[in-house]
Parts: C-alpha cells; sequence; structure tokens
C-alpha cells in the first residue's frame, strides 16, 4: 500500500509544486499566510487534525505526518480539515490515502459541480454551502470539497466561512461510536442542506417583496428590472449547485458505498428529502421569478397603452378647434365674416366642441 501511495504522490507532484505558488493560491482563494502556517504538515490554521477515540475526542493538532500511526488503528476515526492547504499538505494527504491526482485537482479547482465520485479504495463528495445577502441579491457559495476513506475524512475548503465546528457541536459520542465517519458526512451534508433552506426561504421572500414592487408607483421602473436581474441570477446559481446534490446524496445511500450503517438509514433519507423538497422548492421560484417578469411586461405594456389613450384624447381635442379655425379661416365670405359677431360664434363653437370632447374622453377612461 505503501508504494501504490508513493507513486501518487509522485504522479502528483507532476502537478503540484512544491512551493505554494500563484496558481495554487488563485485555486484556493487565499494566499500562504493562510494555507501555510505552521509549516508543510503541521497543525495550525491551514490544518486541523483530530482523532477520535470510541467516539469522544481523544488528539487534535496533531502533524499531517504522524497521520498513518492513527489510520492503523481499527478503532479511531481521523478527521483532518484542510482550510486553503498548500502543495506539501496536499502532497501527505495524497501520499497516505493513495489519492487520484485528478480527484485531487478538482478538490482544489473553483467551480467544480456538485457530485460524488467513486475510487477503488476511498470516496469523494463535493458541495457547496450556500448563503444568500438580502441587500444585494447575490448568493454567495464556498466550495467543500471531501475524501472518504474508510474511517479517515478529509475535508478540503477554501477559507473558515462555513462553521465545520457546528458539526462537531451537534455530534453525540456514542452515535459518533457506532456509525464511524457515516455520521460526521451526515453532520456536514446536513448542515449544507440547512444552508440551503435558508437562502431558499431568503430567495422566496426577496421575491414577494418584488412582487410589491411591480405595483408600487414610488419605485423606480430601473430598480425593478435591476432588483429582478440579481435575484434571477442567485436562483440560477442556487438550482446549480443544490440539484446534483440529490443525486450525490443518493449515491451515499447505496449499500456497496459501505458509508451509511443501518441505524444511519433514516438520518440520510431525512437529508435526501430535505435535498429534494429545497429542489422543489427552487422550481416554484423559477416558475415564481418567470411569473413576475412576466406581469412586469404586462404592466409596462398597460402603461403604454394609458400613455397612447391620452396622447390619442388630448390629439382629438386640438385637432376639432384646428378644423373650425381652419374652417373659418377660409379665403371665400361666410356668414359673418369680418364682423365681431362671427368671430364671437366661431369662438364659442371652438371653446364647445372642445369641452364636449374631453367630457366624452373623461367618461370613457381616455384622459
Amino acid at each position: 500500500m505503501r508504494d501504490q501511495g508513493g507513486s501518487a504522490g509522485a504522479a502528483l507532484a507532476g502537478s503540484l509544486p512544491l512551493d505554494t505558488g500563484p496558481a495554487l493560491r488563485a485555486r484556493t482563494g487565499l494566499d500562504d499566510s493562510i494555507g501555510g502556517q505552521g509549516g508543510p504538515g503541521a497543525g495550525g490554521i491551514g490544518v486541523r487534525t483530530r482523532v477520535f477515540r470510541e467516539g469522544v475526542l481523544a488528539e487534535e493538532d496533531f502533524p499531517l505526518a504522524d497521520v498513518h500511526r492513527f489510520r492503523e488503528d481499527d478503532d479511531v476515526i481521523v478527521w483532518l480539515d484542510l482550510r486553503a492547504p498548500n502543495a506539501e499538505q496536499i502532497r501527505l494527504v495524497s501520499d497516505e490515502l493513495q489519492l487520484d491526482p485528478h480527484a485531487v485537482e478538482d478538490a482544489l479547482s473553483a467551480g467544480e459541480r456538485a457530485k460524488l465520485d467513486r475510487y477503488p479504495s476511498y470516496l469523494f463528495l463535493n458541495t457547496y454551502a450556500v448563503r444568500l445577502d438580502v441587500a444585494s441579491g447575490e448568493l454567495v457559495s464556498k466550495e467543500i470539497s471531501a475524501f472518504i476513506a474508510g474511517r479517515t475524512l478529509v475535508t478540503v475548503r477554501p477559507d473558515d466561512s462555513f462553521d465545520l465546528d457546528a458539526v462537531l457541536r451537534r455530534t453525540n459520542s456514542a452515535d459518533l461510536a457506532a456509525h464511524g465517519v457515516g455520521y460526521l458526512v451526515h453532520g456536514i451534508i446536513d448542515l449544507v442542506v440547512d444552508g440551503y433552506f435558508t437562502a431558499v426561504q431568503a430567495l422566496d421572500g426577496a421575491l414577494e417583496d418584488l412582487e410589491d414592487m411591480l405595483f408600487d408607483d414610488d419605485v423606480p421602473e430601473a430598480t425593478v428590472h435591476r432588483r429582478s436581474f440579481e435575484l434571477r441570477k442567485s436562483l440560477v446559481q442556487l438550482r446549480r449547485e443544490v440539484l446534483p446534490m440529490r443525486e450525490a446524496v443518493n449515491s451515499l445511500m447505496r449499500r456497496d458505498t459501505g458509508l451509511v450503517t443501518d441505524g444511519l438509514v433514516s438520518s440520510y433519507r431525512d437529508v435526501y428529502d430535505h435535498v429534494l423538497r429545497a429542489t422543489e422548492w427552487t422550481e416554484s421560484l423559477r416558475d415564481m421569478i418567470n411569473s413576475i417578469l412576466d406581469t412586469n411586461l404586462t404592466i409596462q405594456s398597460n402603461r403604454l397603452n394609458l400613455v397612447m389613450k391620452k396622447m390619442t384624447g388630448w390629439a382629438a381635442i386640438i385637432a376639432v378647434p384646428t378644423l373650425i379655425t381652419g374652417f373659418f379661416g377660409q379665403n371665400v365670405p361666410y356668414p359673418g365674416s369680418g364682423e365681431s359677431w362671427g368671430f364671437a360664434v366661431d369662438l364659442l363653437i371652438l371653446v364647445v366642441s372642445a369641452a364636449i370632447l374631453y367630457v366624452v374622453f373623461r367618461r370613457k377612461g381616455w384622459l
């Protein structure tokens, strides 16, 4: 096994430099001061190592180079949390777990889809923790990757924005001892899915506020259009990250993965049900925002028709007096031509006709 791990580490060496270069910093989203404190393979800001024995935290923040001595013990659970890891830390983990270079690349690269990949000796899970900024309408998402190898769990994330310590706060020692890594994986997925519901609920409320803005004459149309675009963009991103989780969780629940024990089946089914509900909710929100956009177009069309009716009405009111003045201004004699009373009659007809048109159009709602 150690020879195979060395081969995997050697393969990885060809794609990852020994030092933390600009390319790796760009992929992790942070700089060397965050990713490599504590030295390569040491615990610190970049790495958090934990060992659980009989469900109780037995040791933490030990060097990555010492992982092999814990993995040889079948009575412990090892959790390695890598935050913006540097190349040497990745190399040590890859050598110990015999990780495929492509899986490592997926863990470090931004923008990979949520998925579950199966390898001969481990599982690779990729997911996203999301949060909606209601003020700006922007969906903030953080990628979380996990290698699940027997009784060892390795999580890789770009920063501390997602509180994985909440998993430990929810952990029951007896359940952790009984169900192993599957219990920790369930805790991570449960937190992620809870974030989906929070984001979807916030997005639902923002769309309801947008509906009220459509009929508020004090809100500029440009504000409505900008808000619609922001929420629509966030919804598309949310659907892109929620929908694949249905397949990923379903794959985790298969018995041939060996991850979900009999005591965890109901818990994973509950999470799977929550993923389905979040998916259905996003679908209904997509219909809702499409309806809002159609309603906005309809309102704009109605407003345009109203303006056109008003312009047509005023044009008619102006056209009739123009016709009357044109008639009396012709170069042929007519009754009252050149007389003061003729001018008075002309003026009276002009005013009366305009008043009649105004009253008629007003009653019809054109003015």
